[in-house]
């Protein structure tokens, strides 16, 4: 029989187009093109029929947290979950469920839940056990006041250079750690395992190919809030062939340190040499926090509260930093999520190389004079398009805080592609879905998918923003060859030659109206040709 695989009865999404059929052998794509033509070449190929659905390549997710998320959906996960209520019920059933639990930990919670976005101490005083839950955007932990007495924090505790201690009227921890505070308890929390990390890798890792992603680049490879360095866990994986998808890391750049840490970059680098799956070629550098917690670096200070934020590297230095990296051939990978965050990665990354493929992730907010500057600096945009709906987050949290202008300046997708900048796309899960499906409906409707545990929010399914809709080619895109080409991967497009790393689709979103992209799912996944999901 022979091993070939003719994908047939659909239509296939390619660079150029649309294709009526695929011919995979040995693992790689060998032809793309009408289907009568493809059968003549190989007969006896074993077909897979498409039923009416879109063949398109494996999706390369370009910010993610794979590890980290498998670790959260064996503990108390509350991300499907919404409002106090649930939170506090799953909490209990999980510890009832543990009782040998020291901690209780894990995540998911919405800020917007809660009022001014803050939940509270003794919200989670009624277990007799410390309680540690990751925020949704893993900027902030709600915390019990047994987990404040373990860590010894006080009413007398500082806040850390790169964090802050919510507190009462009285100057009582009130219950909530930001950025660097977190670490404060999140350290105190039981470590998990070499198993456990290695069980949550494979645990993501299947996750994500029942969702069509086949690639991605992992955006924190090193210890932070409270997380542990995976680094060992990718290289171990990749090395015993447990590892199928295309991984890139990056490396993890400790904002408490300075240039005396690019020797131990180099040093990690090469540790993934010579791996097939794994590289970690790339680093991170978090420039910011987020705007609703009012640590996003912003240029004007925030309405009613004041303060602009915090630049968690010195710009001047920063700059230096990058100039080195980009020396040593790293890509530099940027958290950026206030406009004043977004112009001092754009300055560091002014007269770097192209070649390095550098990314600024996020960029919830840029000021129109500096969204020309991506295309003309050779800066790929990396898009987090499930943010950009009204959610109450939006509206409740952040709206409020940035003002009327600053507001209208929030992912300007279209007019970055209006410059002609290059895209990638990613998810950020665990902070939100995975799915790059859903990410692709708000990209063109900047509504809440139906799926969203937002969809009912009232202004949902209100664009956002509508004039920065991008069509669906454009996203998809982004999800593909744009996200792969940011990792060097040999995939990303459905073309003589490439791997053979695709996706079967359950309908084909280009036939759909535009509010119903979200309802397309992965029915099959391939990476070099071998079923990975369905």
């Amino acid at each position: 029989m022979s091993s070939d695989i003719l994908f047939r009865g659909g239509r296939a999404f390619t660079p150029d187009g649309f294709a009526e059929a695929v011919l995979v052998r040995d693992g790689r794509i060998a032809a793309v093109g009408a289907e009568s033509d493809l059968v003549r070449l190989s007969p006896a190929a074993q077909a897979v029929e498409l039923e009416g659905g879109l063949l398109t390549p494996g999706f390369t997710d370009a910010h993610i947290h794979p590890v980290q998320a498998g670790l959260e959906r064996a503990k108390c996960e509350l991300s499907e979950i919404y409002g106090l209520d649930a939170y506090v019920a799953k909490v209990a059933d999980y510890a009832m469920k543990n009782p040998d639990k020291e901690w209780i930990d894990g995540g998911g919670w919405d800020m917007s839940a809660f009022p001014n976005g803050l939940p509270h101490r003794s919200q989670l005083d009624f277990l007799d056990r410390p309680v540690y839950l990751i925020q949704r955007d893993h900027h902030a932990a709600w915390v019990n006041t047994r987990a404040l007495e373990a860590a010894g924090i006080t009413r007398d505790t500082p806040d850390p250079a790169d964090g802050r201690i919510e507190r009462d009227p009285d100057g009582t921890p009130s219950g909530v750690l930001h950025e660097g505070a977190m670490d404060l308890v999140g350290l105190l929390t039981p470590r998990p395992t070499p198993a456990d990390a290695d069980a949550a890798l494979l645990d993501a890792q299947s996750y994500l190919f029942s969702l069509g992603i086949t690639g991605w680049q992992d955006a924190i490879v090193g210890s932070y809030a409270g997380s542990d360095d995976n680094l060992s866990t990718y290289i171990e994986a990749a090395g015993a062939g447990r590892l199928k998808a295309r991984v890139v890391g990056a490396l993890w750049w400790d904002r408490a340190r300075g240039v005396e840490q690019i020797p131990d970059l180099v040093d990690r680098r090469a540790k993934a040499e010579g791996l097939d799956r794994f590289r970690a070629t790339s680093v991170k550098i978090m420039q910011d926090g987020i705007a609703e917690n009012f640590t996003a670096a912003v240029i004007e200070p925030y309405c009613r509260c004041g303060g602009t934020g915090l630049s968690y590297v010195d710009p001047e230095l920063l700059k230096s930093y990058v100039r080195e990296l980009d020396e040593l051939g790293f890509q530099v990978h940027f958290h950026a999520i206030g406009e004043r965050a977004v112009r001092e990665t754009l300055d560091a990354l002014s007269g770097t190389s192209p070649e390095n493929r550098h990314h600024v992730a996020h960029l919830q907010i840029i000021t129109p004079q500096d969204v020309p500057r991506f295309a003309a600096l050779g800066v790929t945009a990396n898009l987090q398009p499930l943010w950009a709906t009204h959610h109450a987050q939006m509206d409740e949290l952040c709206i409020p805080f940035l003002g009327e202008e600053r507001s209208a300046w929030q992912y300007p997708f279209a007019d970055l592609v209006r410059h002609g900048t290059r895209f990638a796309a990613g998810s950020d899960w665990p902070v939100s879905s995975a799915d790059p499906i859903q990410g692709m409906h708000v990209a063109v409707n900047r509504t809440e998918p139906g799926s969203s545990v937002h969809a009912s929010y009232p202004t949902a399914q209100t664009p956002f923003l509508p004039g920065q809709s991008i069509d669906l080619r454009t996203v998809m895109n982004a999800y593909t060859a744009g996200s792969a080409w940011l990792n060097r991967s040999p995939a990303g497009a459905i073309e003589e030659g490439r791997p053979a790393d695709l996706v079967v689709l359950d309908r084909d979103p280009f036939t759909l109206e535009p509010g119903e992209i979200w309802t397309t799912k992965a029915r099959m996944t391939f990476v070099d040709g071998e079923q990975v999901h369905g």
